[in-house]
């Protein structure tokens, strides 16, 4: 009885050392892809480009994500995991040390090279991540523990968002990109620690042509990659536009606006563990009406932004939208696994990291040019319309198994 109960806490102490090496590794890749955000005046003198090169610095790595999301998918589904999160430590890694060499030397190409580097390094241990933290616990606590592993993205960008100012006031903007990549280390050598005699898959078999086209024919997942995509569009659109919304329309400085911006993605650590949560143990792992009501509070959340007159209604605002939108991305990662065959499930993970950073990828530019020609009330009224779309498409999703 001791020996079961011995070995029974010795795997517990496992799945929880994946679960944070994963998580560490995570947060490293969300601060390195967004370091060079809060410091764009910096990279703009220093490699003496214009906001539009600037900014896809950080486009970049989301578009590399669109591209390469399936294939990795795809190939995670037929190699050994464990040491292809290895890998991609490695690469992120070599993408900081790169980015740093290049960007102290002003040479603005080979940095973007380095950046789509990293952007292959963050999709495979995204999609790796999600799939294996995932199956390391039992059905009752899936949503949970996939919601903990989700939460490590806003956790990166709040860290890279405010570390950067820091780094490059003491040691030049450039070190930002290896001491966030650098935290890899710690990350994936708790999670080689932790998996070390255990054998890891992200599928219970290799899938064949056939597995992988009913896939692509599964209309219970497509609704799923659609709802994926809607609610990294709001995402992204809010965490664009909000800072100049908030200094244009309501007069805070800009140091105080993006301080308020940055609540946005924070909620995000909360909301993204509490919809796994309220899913596993209010609705019994049912994950439909989780979303649908995330769905259905946002509407209200972003078109309140049209009426707002104050600071303090728009924190009111920024938090219940922010709240409710990373409830729906963090269950997400959960629900899609559930509508889908075993074999194919990292496969169906990597399309819905790709459909849903599409639309992080095209929102906040789309939502720049209503902004220039109409304003931000139409803007904002277009994003309750997005809000609404979800929800009558989750109303429709299926409801898992």
């Amino acid at each position: 009885m001791t020996d079961d109960a011995d070995e029974s806490r010795a795997g517990r102490r496992r799945t929880v050392g994946l679960v944070a090496g994963l998580f560490t590794l995570s947060t490293a890749a969300g601060a390195y892809e967004i370091a060079p955000a809060s410091v764009l005046p910096l990279v703009r003198e220093s490699l003496g480009v214009g906001p539009t090169l600037a900014g896809w610095l950080v486009s970049v790595m989301y578009l590399t994500a669109v591209v390469a999301s399936v294939p990795v998918g795809v190939a995670l589904d037929r190699v050994r995991v464990r040491r292809a999160v290895a890998v991609a430590a490695v690469a992120l890694l070599a993408a900081g040390a790169w980015g740093w060499a290049a960007a102290a030397a002003g040479a603005y190409w080979w940095l973007f090279a380095s950046r789509i580097l990293g952007g292959f390094a963050y999709v495979v241990v995204w999609n790796a991540g999600a799939n294996l933290v995932g199956q390391a616990v039992d059905r009752e606590l899936r949503a949970t523990a996939v919601g903990v592993f989700t939460a490590s993205a806003p956790v990166g960008f709040a860290l890279g968002q405010f570390g950067s100012p820091l780094l490059a006031d003491r040691f030049g903007w450039p070190a930002a990109l290896p001491v966030f990549a650098a935290i890899a280390v710690v990350g994936v050598g708790v999670f080689l620690a932790s998996t070390r005699g255990r054998r890891l898959a992200v599928a219970a078999d290799t899938p064949d042509r056939g597995q992988v086209a009913t896939l692509f024919a599964n209309r219970g997942a497509w609704t799923l990659y659609a709802l994926c995509f809607l609610a990294f569009s709001l995402y992204l659109f809010l965490n664009s536009w909000l800072p100049s919304y908030l200094t244009g329309r309501l007069g805070v400085s800009l140091a105080a606006g993006g301080l308020l911006t940055a609540v946005f993605p924070a909620v995000g650590a909360l909301s993204r563990t509490g919809g796994g949560l309220v899913s596993d143990r209010l609705f019994g792992g049912r994950r439909r009406p989780v979303v649908l009501l995330a769905f259905v509070v946002t509407v209200p959340a972003v078109t309140g932004f049209t009426v707002v007159s104050g600071v303090a209604g728009a924190v009111a605002l920024l938090v219940v939208a922010g709240f409710a939108v990373q409830i729906t991305i963090g269950l997400l990662y959960t629900y899609v696994p559930e509508v889908v065959a075993p074999a194919v499930r990292t496969t169906a993970i990597s399309m819905l990291t790709s459909v849903g950073l599409f639309g992080a990828f095209a929102a906040p530019i789309a939502a720049g040019a209503v902004i220039d020609r109409a304003g931000y009330r139409p803007a904002f009224l277009l994003a309750g319309a997005v809000a609404a779309v979800g929800a009558a498409l989750a109303w429709y999703a299926p409801d898992g198994r």
